[in-house]
Formats: C-alpha cells, sequence, structure tokens
C-alpha cells in the first residue's frame, strides 16, 4: 500500500510557513507498514486543488488531505475533493445544529459563512473534531476499478493528530493487511555523498526489497534503511543485514548505527572511557562547545574550555607562546597544537582539542586562503594535528570545522 499527503495552504507556498503536518503523518503511515510516495503542497485555488487530488486518487491507494477545512471563502478542501471523485456535496443540518451549539456554548456570535463546514462529500463518513469547529471526512470508495481511502483533515497540528489518532487509525488498522516496517539509520562523518555512495551502490542495489536514502548534510551522511514484510523479524532481519555490509565497507566513516548524532557517540566513548574533554576555539567561536553542551548530560565529561579568538587569549586562555604565534601565524598547525595541549593541561582534561582557520569571507591569503583550518587533538600519548581546505560560505566552513574537530575527537577515542 502506499499513499500521498496533500497539505493544502497557500501560505505554505511563501518563505514564512512550513508543512509540518506530512512529517507526522508520514511516520503514523510507516507504522503501519504504508509508504509515502508522494507529498504535495497545493495552493487555495480550486482548479490546482482539484488537479492534485485527482492526481492523488490515480496513483496511490491512501490519500491524506490536511488543510481547508475552515468557513472562509479560501477554504476549498472540500470542493476540490467532491470534484476530483465527481460527486456532489450534500449540507449537513445536524453539524451546521453542532456549530451553532458550540458557538453558543463559548458565547460567540456565528456567522452564516461557518456552515459551509457542513458540506459532506456524497459516501463520507463525518469524523468528528474534539478540538476545532471544523469535522473532517472519511472516504473508502473506488475510483475506476480501485480501492481507494480517503482522509480529509483540519490544518492545526493539534487538531489534525488528535483526529486522525481517534478516528482514522482505527478504521486503517481495521483494513490495511498487516504489515511491519523495520528502520535502520546509519551516519557517516567526513565522507562525500558520492563517495560513500560508489562504495556501498554494489551492496544496496542487491536488497531490492530494501528501500535505501541517502541524505546528505555538510560533513555528514544519513543512510536510511526500510523494509516492509507482513513477518516483523523477517523486516529487521533484512535491514539488519544490509546495514552490517555498509558497515563492513565504509569501516571507521561509520559513527551511528541507530541515528545517533556525532555528540552524542563522542560523548558516549568519554564517559565508557572515564575520559573527559577541554576544547580551544577559535575560527568556530565556540560551535564545537556547543554542539556538545546541546546533549544532555555532557557536564560528565565534558570539561568546557575557551574561545580564544584573539592572539592574546590563545596566550593567556591556553597558554600559547607568543613567539610560536609570531613566527607561524595564528592559523598554523604549530598553533592548532599548541591550543589542543595548552587547553587540555589548564582544564586538567584527558583530551584537548584545538582549532583555528579563516572562516572568511575576508582575512585570506594566497599563502593561507579562506577555508583554510588547522585541528590538533592531544592527549598523554601524543598530538595529532591535521590541516584541511574548506569551501563555502562562513557559516559552512565554521559548520565543517565543528564537524572535522568532533570526528578527531571521535577516531582518537575509538
Amino acid at each position: 500500500m502506499n499513499a500521498e499527503i496533500i497539505a493544502v495552504g497557500s501560505e505554505m507556498l511563501t518563505p514564512y510557513r512550513q508543512d509540518t503536518n506530512s512529517l507526522y503523518l508520514t511516520e503514523q503511515f510507516n507504522r503501519l507498514g504504508v509508504t509515502v510516495a508522494f507529498k504535495t503542497i497545493a495552493g487555495d485555488r480550486l482548479p490546482q486543488l482539484t488537479d492534485a487530488v485527482r492526481h492523488a486518487f490515480s496513483r496511490v491507494d491512501i490519500v491524506a488531505i490536511t488543510g481547508g477545512l475552515g468557513p472562509t471563502e479560501d477554504d476549498l478542501t472540500r470542493e476540490a475533493a467532491a470534484a476530483a471523485l465527481g460527486v456532489p456535496l450534500k449540507r449537513d443540518p445536524d453539524i451546521i445544529a453542532q456549530l451553532y451549539a458550540r458557538a453558543a456554548a463559548r458565547r460567540w456570535k456565528l456567522t452564516r459563512n461557518n456552515e459551509k463546514q457542513a458540506d459532506v462529500i456524497e459516501g463520507a463518513t463525518i469524523l468528528p473534531n474534539a478540538n476545532g469547529s471544523a469535522p473532517g471526512q472519511w472516504l473508502d470508495t473506488v475510483v475506476g476499478v480501485h480501492r481507494k481511502l480517503a482522509m480529509l483533515l483540519p490544518g492545526p497540528p493539534h487538531e489534525m493528530k488528535a483526529m486522525f489518532e481517534a478516528q482514522c487509525l482505527p478504521r486503517l488498522q481495521e483494513i490495511l493487511p498487516k504489515r511491519h516496517m523495520a528502520a535502520r539509520v546509519l551516519k557517516a562523518a567526513m565522507i562525500g555523498e558520492s563517495a560513500a555512495d560508489a562504495r556501498i551502490a554494489p551492496i544496496y542495489t542487491k536488497f531490492a526489497d530494501v528501500e535505501t536514502t541517502i541524505l546528505a548534510h555538510l560533513g555528514d551522511i544519513e543512510l536510511r534503511l526500510q523494509c516492509t514484510n507482513k513477518i516483523p523479524e523477517l523486516a529487521q532481519a533484512r535491514v539488519d543485514d544490509l546495514a552490517g555490509k555498509i558497515e563492513e565497507e565504509l569501516e571507521d566513516f561509520i559513527y551511528s548505527s541507530q541515528g545517533e548524532t556525532l555528540e552524542q557517540i563522542i560523548l558516549y566513548y568519554l564517559e565508557m572511557r572515564g575520559a573527559t574533554l577541554a576544547v580551544a576555539e577559535s575560527c568556530t567561536g565556540g560551535m564545537v562547545a556547543e554542539r556538545l553542551t546541546s546533549v544532555s548530560g555532557s557536564s560528565r565529561s565534558f570539561v568546557g574550555g575557551a574561545v580564544v579568538y584573539s592572539n592574546r587569549l590563545k596566550t593567556e586562555l591556553a597558554g600559547v607562546d607568543p613567539a610560536l604565534i609570531a613566527k607561524h601565524g595564528a592559523v598554523s598547525g604549530e598553533v592548532a597544537e599548541a591550543l589542543a595541549e595548552g587547553i587540555r593541561e589548564r582544564c586538567g582534561a584527558t583530551l584537548g582539542l584545538g582549532v583555528t582557520g579563516i572562516a572568511g569571507p575576508g582575512g585570506g591569503s594566497e599563502e593561507k586562503p579562506v577555508g583554510l583550518v588547522f585541528l590538533a587533538v592531544s592527549d598523554a600519548d601524543g598530538t595529532e594535528v591535521l590541516e584541511k581546505h574548506f569551501s563555502g560560505d562562513r557559516a559552512g566552513i565554521r559548520f565543517y570545522a565543528s564537524q572535522q574537530a568532533l570526528d578527531m575527537v571521535r577516531r582518537r577515542l575509538m
């Protein structure tokens, strides 16, 4: 079974509003073993909305439409769904009575345009709305020769979720064949999407029953594996088998096999080893510390550090010799090494991390261009220094640097 979610509202076609209902509905459908094949955002225009609904009925088994059930002129979901199915709308007097009773209980004066919320598609079942005025509608119909399920749900998330769980979920559980969807999320750091895919495509293409999706982020990729089967153990076994083979191929690029963040993994390693970490950051401006402290319980392993943006603070807070800065420059491997060693000693930590670089857009030179970053990790066994050249804007370079820094710590702990 597959589904399409249509989010209705012209405001979601602007830069100012996002569709979040589809995220919730996708999760619910996946739990039922239903694949969401399409997501559509349609504006408040009857011809385009009707076309979107008609197109959805032509290509999926289940259509979920959110929004456009209110009382205003631009609330057109009922009209569009009826037109797409070629059936009429009928105004339900019982719903009208309920609307006026609801308004009277709240001492509101109900305007006549609210009555359009009582327009019901022929053959539809009314879905009561416990948290709002607009009822939803459920359709179990035939389009051509195929059975189709459709639900019209309100747009406000708290109304939509409550209605789906109370009114739609039980119906779907009764109708749909019993299926189980197993999923895994693998994460890899500091390997490009194309490089990763070149290595693992020969593996995952042999698993026709497992859907593999690669999502690329700055310095990070996610590998989402998903398998649906009527036998839960079989679905999980297939996903786990593929995940294991991908982990073997990508080796230590993989840092998470259950969806954990890089920060969570580092703090797990630190705590497991009874180790602590301190940081001295220049170009990242505290981003590494911020990412680590976003994880609850990080204080058990992350002792702190300093943002040493100026040369003076590199010396005062991390103990970097001014002569070293004068000789090699603040952006150098030698200074990164001194930052890591100095902050480790001053904070009494097991590991020290030093980051210095040129994030741009200004400040670069032919010898030291924008994007040049030096990173160092120090512990009792010595100090490792890494030189990287990142591309992108200032925000991207700073994030890449923080990702590389955290990955260096992870690898050191491994």
